[in-house]
């Protein structure tokens, strides 16, 4: 959340001040459309479902989307080093702490819907690969920064009050409030810090 409102937001803004508006929305638009057609049974937080065995076709439909998050994750990276080296490392650092859970999920989901461990093997490869396909897109054609940064902003943004903050909000008690709110803290922080090192 940080990432994005605090350094995403502001930088597409400056990249593309005309378009970027409605590429923010359009990026939150589009995983909100692929969260409801092309993953519509596959919730965040509960990947592997305890009572039911997951369906090959949800299977392939939960690596799609991830496959497509992914692909973003990469545009956001090589996007961010285009713009600044710090809000490529900041991009890169968000992106790399989400992709061994993500691997993780996505191996799950195969696991859970009957697939062997080869293709869950596989499935967090091409999870991987997405990743670094976004990033050669921006490499090789870096004037897509003016639509990349925006969209993967949006994405960002969706994926980071839609789908984190509501699992945070499951959560009894003030504990996971204050590990958000530490989280936005010392990314304020080394933000800061940065600005002062670089002035």
């Amino acid at each position: 959340m940080g990432a994005a409102m605090l350094e995403m937001l502001p930088e597409s803004l400056k990249v593309a001040p005309r378009m970027a508006p409605l590429l923010i929305l359009a990026g939150f638009c589009i995983v909100h459309v692929l969260e409801h057609t092309i993953t519509p049974h596959f919730h965040f937080g509960e990947e592997v479902h305890h009572h039911e065995m997951v369906s090959r076709r949800t299977s392939y439909s939960v690596l799609g989307g991830l496959a497509a998050h992914s692909l973003f994750d990469g545009v956001a990276i090589a996007s961010g080093f285009a713009v600044s080296n710090w809000l490529g490392w900041v991009l890169f650092l968000a992106v790399f702490l989400h992709k061994v859970p993500e691997g993780f999920t996505i191996a799950s989901v195969m696991m859970a819907s009957g697939r062997s461990r080869r293709t869950a093997l596989w499935s967090s490869t091409i999870v991987a690969i997405a990743t670094v396909l976004g990033v050669l897109v921006i490499t090789v054609a870096p004037r897509l920064v003016t639509i990349g940064l925006p969209l993967s902003a949006g994405v960002t943004l969706y994926v980071a009050a839609v789908d984190l903050l509501p699992e945070t909000n499951r959560e009894p008690g003030i504990r996971m409030a204050l590990v958000f709110l530490a989280g936005i803290g010392i990314f304020l922080l080394l933000k800061l810090l940065s600005e002062q090192a670089f002035a």
